[in-house]
């Protein structure tokens, strides 16, 4: 049996959160638990969120086949992570950039939810399964990227009402399809 472990490290100009191996629901932001870190002051931002998606497996080759059993969590890096709650003028700002980044953790969860859906189910060959699951993790989280700086990117961090409200239909039917898909496949 073989075990890798490849952490990433994603650093977004706004928050996300922690999960586990539990596929129910992306965790639900406050400021209190998740932005414990000293805020970068030369930013022009109003929050950071470090997040960390750990992926491992351990294979065994079966008839010719490998087989993975992976392991696949999200983390927030509560120390790394901030706010600047002095710079927020009131509750309404203080709850629409806390939905802004709660929209960042739903796009988190899909990118555990993907990974676990795709890794584990494709063929590997028993020659270069190492190769090929690194390379299938390295194009999720490039997509996921993407899908991150793009969500900042058109919704201007969150302050662009009318494009945060098409974000988070965006976001909530591909939370929806990845479920879909893999309780689908667990059938």
């Amino acid at each position: 049996m073989k075990k890798l472990i490849v952490p990433i490290l994603f650093l977004l100009a706004l928050p996300c959160t922690a999960f586990k191996q539990e596929f129910t629901e992306p965790v639900q932001l406050n400021w209190e638990t998740y932005f414990k870190g000293k805020a970068d002051l030369r930013s022009p931002f109003f929050a950071l969120t470090a997040m960390t998606w750990k992926y491992s497996y351990e294979s065994t080759t079966y008839r010719n086949r490998v087989v993975i059993n992976l392991k696949n969590e999200i983390s927030i890096d509560k120390d790394r992570s901030w706010v600047k709650l002095d710079r927020i003028r009131d509750p309404e700002t203080s709850a629409n950039l806390l939905h802004h980044e709660q929209g960042h953790v739903n796009i988190q969860y899909i990118l555990l939810l993907e990974a676990d859906r795709v890794l584990k189910n494709r063929n590997y060959s028993i020659k270069n399964y190492k190769a090929q699951i690194s390379d299938l993790a390295n194009q999720i989280s490039s997509f996921f990227d993407t899908m991150q700086k793009n969500y900042d990117e058109e919704t201007e961090h969150g302050s662009n009402h009318k494009m945060q409200g098409r974000w988070d239909v965006i976001i909530q039917d591909k939370m929806n399809e990845s479920k879909a898909a893999l309780a689908d496949l667990k059938k």
